[in-house]
């Protein structure tokens, strides 16, 4: 089961050790998915906040 975050500092604390996140837009919204030790974290930000935080992000990016 997906844990959803609504930090965006605790999303990137929580994708430090990630090996792939993945990135789906829809309507406006993004939705940002990281899996780390036997975790699915997830977390929706507007589009421009989201894209802010996928340039900061050290892992590799896999859009949808």
């Amino acid at each position: 089961m997906p844990r959803e975050v609504t930090d965006p500092e605790e999303f990137m604390r929580l994708a430090e050790g990630a090996d792939e996140c993945r990135v789906k837009k829809v309507d406006g919204e993004t939705k940002l998915k990281v899996r780390a030790r036997g975790f699915l974290y997830t977390i929706r930000l507007e589009a421009k906040a989201a894209d802010e935080l996928v340039a900061k992000l050290k892992c590799s990016k896999v859009e949808f």
